[in-house]
């Protein structure tokens, strides 16, 4: 069964950093591309950086070099380093697989 639990979201403030990490089981990790998405509060959900399986990266425009988007095939982990996060970038964020299942997501706030 395909699980997808997502971690480290939190309070920042402008201009701050977190780092998210996803962990995944019940699939072959290694050889699918990833994804980070997210969705904010009265808006549908986004697609905000992906990660092939091996390593090519690609982001929206308003995260680029902001965000960095990683993996490590040997745990089977995702990341999302998000560093000088503004205001609009709150919003829950998922990470995904290419398969319709979805993790719980983490809250990321940026708030003075």
């Amino acid at each position: 069964q395909l699980q997808l639990v997502e971690s480290g979201g939190g309070l920042v403030q402008p201009g701050g950093s977190l780092r998210l990490s996803c962990a995944t089981s019940g699939f072959a990790f290694t050889g699918f591309a990833m994804s980070w998405y997210r969705q904010a509060p009265g808006k549908e959900r986004e697609l905000v950086a992906v990660i092939s399986g091996d390593g090519s990266t690609d982001y929206i425009g308003s995260v680029k070099g902001r965000f960095t988007i990683s993996r490590d095939n040997g745990k089977r982990m995702l990341f999302l380093q998000m560093d000088n996060l503004q205001p609009e970038d709150t919003a829950v964020y998922y990470c995904k697989a290419p398969f319709p299942s979805w993790g719980q997501g983490t809250r990321v706030t940026v708030s003075s």
